[in-house]
């Protein structure tokens, strides 16, 4: 049951740590809302490396990412999509070689594209980009922002922003659960004798009765019990959407490390060998070559 002892308590924890995630939270909603058309925006701004118009069969994917992987010998191929949409170009992602070619330049592009039936490469760019922001990356620089806030590799750890908006996730779904918690209505008071009990039974409204009005807006009353209002029968109605968003945020942060990598592409230009394989089953090639 609540203790109503306690309330004073959590009131001030939930001012707290809603005013430590807020910025947080807006500036995420924000990127949110406008990367959720990622792709419709990116074509917008790039319709030349976006779109294409040559008619024929589409080439092999790998044959595409091997021949970019040849054109450029200093990069190895990361990602290449599994299928290409009729129109639309192919975007293969591609990322420095640990130990390039003596004598060749690092590259300045992480993401290529080209045409899936001529080959020809339309254009490249460095996805997610801090400066220069320009069309090119515009969409790509909002939607790094959204979760990792671009903060820079220190002490050999790239993952820092990832870390901190996970962590900011946290304490959005802890304070999601004390402000739902503050809504419930304060228990009653014990009888002190048979007489009172049985007053109380006579006319004491039940629980859902008395958490009614955490639920309701008081239009009369003054602009903060308005604001108040509106804060808490709000934050009670979008709870559910609000807990998924905050869980989902913990989970694409902490572990999208091991969504987005169990599927590996990686691409030798010095030899042309190309392996696809499941990451568990690339691992245990690698293993049985070093005789583990």
């Amino acid at each position: 049951m609540i203790f109503n002892g306690m309330r004073a308590y959590f009131l001030l924890l939930h001012r707290w740590l809603g005013l430590a995630s807020a910025l947080f939270l807006l500036l995420a909603g924000l990127t949110g809302a406008v990367i959720s058309w990622d792709h419709e925006l990116d074509e917008w701004l790039n319709p030349a490396w976006m779109h294409s118009e040559s008619q024929g069969l589409h080439q092999s994917t790998l044959a595409l990412a091997k021949q970019v992987a040849e054109r450029y010998p200093q990069v190895q191929v990361s990602s290449i999509p599994l299928a290409v949409e009729p129109g639309h170009t192919l975007a293969i992602g591609v990322r420095p070689l640990p130990n390039p070619p003596n004598g060749l330049a690092p590259v300045t592009f992480n993401q290529v594209f080209i045409d899936p039936v001529t080959g020809e490469e339309l254009g490249k760019r460095e996805w997610g980009a801090v400066w220069p922001v320009d069309r090119t990356n515009a969409v790509s620089f909002l939607y790094k922002l959204h979760y990792s806030l671009h903060l820079p590799e220190m002490w050999g750890i790239d993952r820092w922003g990832i870390w901190l908006l996970g962590g900011v996730a946290i304490i959005w779904l802890m304070d999601s659960f004390v402000g739902f918690y503050l809504t419930l209505p304060k228990s009653a008071n014990k009888p002190k004798t048979k007489l009172h009990k049985a007053q109380r039974h006579s006319h004491q409204a039940t629980f859902l009765q008395r958490w009614w009005p955490a639920w309701k807006m008081r239009w009369n009353s003054s602009t903060h019990k308005r604001y108040f209002d509106m804060h808490r029968a709000f934050g009670l109605m979008d709870m559910a959407v609000a807990d998924y968003s905050g869980i989902f945020g913990v989970c694409a942060e902490f572990a999208a490390r091991s969504i987005y990598a169990r599927h590996a592409v990686c691409f030798h230009a010095d030899t042309y060998a190309f392996g696809y394989a499941s990451t568990f089953t690339r691992a245990a090639t690698i293993a049985a070559e070093g005789g583990l």
